[in-house]
Parts: structure tokens; C-alpha cells; sequence
């Protein structure tokens, strides 16, 4: 056995799309012997309760009737809202539906995916935000400095939350730590972020 920390490697992709959406995945490939059980909505639970964990309970996701709300601590005022999730052949799918980060005119649209695939012996996990449009890009045209500021900003904090999130999933899993890659990965075209 070799006495190197072994790494998990975790695929990751953040593009700003033609129509000024977002796009960005980030997955791993965890051995079939730790994540066999793993579902999608274990996958949904596990991250809803780790967002609250991650931000000191400053951003709490709400689940209600009609959906789920990412609120901000004592304001009750939701930052993302979502339908319910729709299951699906090993995914779950949070359609976005409003929140004061999400641009007005174009709320009805985004979702974020849940994912858990059973592959040639391992099991990959994934989280995938499709056609997401932030306020904080202003349209289907941003500006540098709009482009820039979502860039240091939502762009990097959902990357270091999944990331963080799926190095995190692994070692709960594994019992033991490894070190995290980060290897880019080219799923749908765009300007990355």
C-alpha cells in the first residue's frame, strides 16, 4: 500500500452561456465499496444541511409547501427560492423560482441538479446549476464590471461550496481525509468565470 495521501478529484466547470446564464458543475467519483447507498435526495438533504453549516446558520435553507427558500438570518427574506424537487432516474432537480439574487424578469427559469450515477465501479455525485441568470449580472448583456464583480464574488463562493461540499461528502463517506484537484473540465461551452 502506498503511504501517499491519495487525492479525490473533483471536475469543475463555470461558464457564463451565450444568453448571459450560468452554467457550472462540479462532480466526483467516489468508489462504489463507500457511496453504493447514496441517493439523490440523501445527496439534496446532506448539501441543504451543509449550506446552514458552512455559513454559520447566516444563510438557512427553508423547506415549505411549495418549496425551498435559502433565507438570510433574521430577515426571513429568501436569497434563492426553489419548486420542490423532481426526482428522476438518479437525480433530484430544484427548479428556481425567485429570491433577491435572481434577476426579476427572468426567475422562472435555472435549476440546480442533484445527481448520483452508478458507473463501472464507482459512483458519481455531482451538482449542476443550469441557466441560473444572478441579479448581480444585470441581463442578458453584463458589463466587464458586472461580469467581473459576479465573478469574485457568486461565482467563486458556489464553487468553493461544492467543492468544498464534495471533498467533504468523501471523507464522511471514506472515514479518512484525501486531498482535493480541482480538474477543469469542458461540458458546455461558454465565457468561464
Amino acid at each position: 500500500m502506498s503511504s501517499q495521501t491519495p487525492f479525490l478529484d473533483i471536475a469543475c466547470q463555470q461558464v457564463i452561456v451565450e444568453d448571459a446564464s450560468v452554467f457550472s458543475v462540479q462532480w466526483a467519483d467516489l468508489p462504489l465499496t463507500i457511496a453504493g447507498a447514496i441517493s439523490a435526495d440523501d445527496l439534496l438533504g446532506r448539501y441543504l444541511d451543509y449550506v446552514k453549516k458552512f455559513t454559520l446558520t447566516l444563510i438557512r435553507p427553508v423547506t415549505l409547501g411549495n418549496g425551498i427558500e435559502f433565507r438570510l438570518v433574521g430577515t426571513g427574506r429568501s436569497l434563492i427560492s426553489f419548486l420542490p424537487p423532481v426526482y428522476d432516474d438518479g437525480s433530484a432537480t430544484l427548479r428556481i423560482c425567485g429570491g433577491f439574487l435572481v434577476q426579476p424578469r427572468r426567475c422562472d427559469r435555472g435549476e440546480l441538479r442533484f445527481g448520483v450515477e452508478h458507473l463501472h465501479g464507482i459512483v458519481r455525485v455531482s451538482l449542476q446549476l443550469s441557466d441560473f441568470c444572478p441579479l448581480i449580472l444585470g441581463g442578458s448583456s453584463p458589463s466587464p464590471v458586472r461580469f467581473w464583480l459576479y465573478r469574485v464574488t457568486q461565482a467563486a463562493i458556489h464553487r468553493l461550496v461544492t467543492v468544498r461540499f464534495l471533498s467533504l461528502l468523501y471523507h464522511g463517506l471514506a472515514g479518512h481525509s484525501a486531498g482535493v484537484r480541482i480538474v477543469k473540465v469542458a461540458v458546455r461551452a461558454g465565457k468561464s468565470v
